[in-house]
């Protein structure tokens, strides 16, 4: 296999597993899913030498998992013992950015913060921002990423118009297209978004843009309780001011955020432990959006804030860069696990309550944050005893589930979850997954183990 790999990408663009300088691509941000040890580790160009690297792999008998920039946190990049590694680390161009349909096309291995900053040069945005802006649109793709601005903007399924892919037998398939709609039989994009990478392996994206809006104002305010919190949440999304940012912080959570950014709201000190809401509002222009904050000031003083703070722009984007972040803060505070779950946007306090009594009967501690706006929960557990971590990650995933949730809201599913959505999710829809996976890779060569897994283990 070794000489096919060399000759499908180059010699310079393929090592071993035991090289030391690739021990770093070997595991994503799981906390909890341990690094592999590839055979391989290739780094193609273009699709045809990723076409080539499959069938290379396939005739082996090799598994094959996609790299991007190695952000994700559910272990859906890391690899199993004896796979080959596909970094697309050198397909890391903007094809395109065409103003006209306010679209681009791009390959996989383009980062965030590149695609936003070339669509602005057009007075666009990608408005996708999962917390790290340095992660690759391909893995946005194949984990269906959201992030604070899905409130207003969708997760990136919302934006995804078009894919080039290759499947497991080294076929190439392109889905849709720069098309504002099609109704035209199944939705293939649809059904690779999200299948992190167990389907295909993304070459090319049409991603659609967005117009970029300059005005802003963000207002934080404390409240009692996670109660009264998503009371107010509901109150905003019905109010019609769309939200570009709502955001959920717990009293620790905001402690840690403010100190991790070195940061001093000057909130008062018996609010500082609150349950707090950040709300962003967006326009086209100031005067508007600085009507719409006073009307979403009053609103939240209604719903039982105990203030409302207006932040200035300095410290709101502060925060807001510091919030989007939080998984490192958290990560450098000694958490054993972070995680999140969806559940109905109403069902958010009950689902947090429930989180932390779980954490409680195992002696662990739970804290949490969220896309209030969408219902989506990051959780923090510390809890360094294995089997005390997974009995109470075992029973947080149950109270999620039980309240009309899901094992991911935005990170995925990968290795870090599949056993928790093999017990959750419902058996006559993960038939189907298995099925429509049996069918495009039934030797099971892509991505085992992560996701839903075949029978045998796969």
């Amino acid at each position: 296999m070794f000489d096919d790999l060399i000759a499908a990408v180059g010699a310079e663009h393929v090592c071993t597993g035991d090289d030391p300088a690739v021990a770093d691509l070997c595991a994503d941000e799981a906390l909890g899913v341990p690094a592999g040890k590839p055979a391989y580790v290739v780094w193609p160009a273009d699709r045809d030498e990723v076409a080539a690297v499959v069938r290379a792999a396939r005739a082996a008998g090799a598994s094959l998992t996609a790299r991007g920039a190695g952000t994700g946190l559910s272990g859906a990049a890391t690899p199993d013992d004896g796979a080959v590694l596909v970094s697309f680390a050198r397909m890391d161009r903007i094809l395109e950015i065409d103003p006209a349909d306010a679209v681009a096309v791009v390959q996989p291995g383009v980062s965030l913060a590149d695609l936003d900053a070339a669509a602005g040069e057009h007075g666009l945005t990608y408005p996708v921002h999962p917390g790290e802006t340095t992660a690759s649109v391909g893995g946005t793709v194949a984990t269906n990423a959201g992030g604070m601005r899905a409130v207003r903007y969708g997760v990136t399924r919302s934006h995804v118009l078009g894919l080039e892919a290759v499947l497991a037998d080294g076929s190439v398939v392109l889905t849709g297209g720069k098309l504002v709609k099609i109704s035209s039989g199944y939705d293939v994009t649809q059904l690779l978004v999200g299948s992190e990478g167990t389907l295909a392996l993304v070459t090319e994206v049409i991603v659609r843009l967005h117009p970029r809006l300059p005005a802003r104002r963000t207002v934080l305010a404390p409240f009692p309780n996670a109660e009264a919190v998503t009371s107010a949440v509901s109150a905003v999304v019905a109010s019609g001011l769309g939200p570009t940012i709502c955001e959920y912080l717990d009293g620790p959570t905001m402690r840690a955020v403010c100190a991790a950014a070195d940061l001093s709201l000057g909130l008062p000190e018996d609010l500082v432990d609150a349950d707090h809401l950040l709300v962003e509002l967006a326009g086209r222009r100031q005067e508007r959006v600085d009507k719409d904050a006073e009307e979403l000031a009053e609103l939240l003083a209604r719903q039982g804030a105990a203030d409302v703070f207006d932040l200035p722009t300095g410290s709101v984007r502060r925060l807001v860069e510091a919030r989007e972040k939080t998984f490192w803060a958290i990560k450098a505070a000694g958490a054993d696990e972070i995680v999140d779950l969806v559940v109905p946007r109403s069902a958010m306090a009950t689902f947090l309550a429930r989180a932390r009594a779980a954490g409680d009967a195992h002696g662990s501690r739970v804290l949490g944050c969220g896309h209030a706006g969408d219902g989506n929960v990051h959780l923090a557990v510390f809890q360094p005893d294995p089997d005390r971590l997974a009995r109470t990650l075992h029973d947080v995933f149950a109270a999620g589930t039980a309240l009309g949730g899901a094992v991911s809201g935005e990170h995925g599913v990968g290795r870090a979850k599949a056993h928790h959505l093999e017990e959750f999710g419902d058996p006559g829809a993960l038939d189907v997954v298995r099925r429509v996976r049996a069918a495009l890779d039934p030797e099971g060569t892509l991505n085992p183990g992560c996701a839903v897994r075949l029978s045998g283990g796969r």
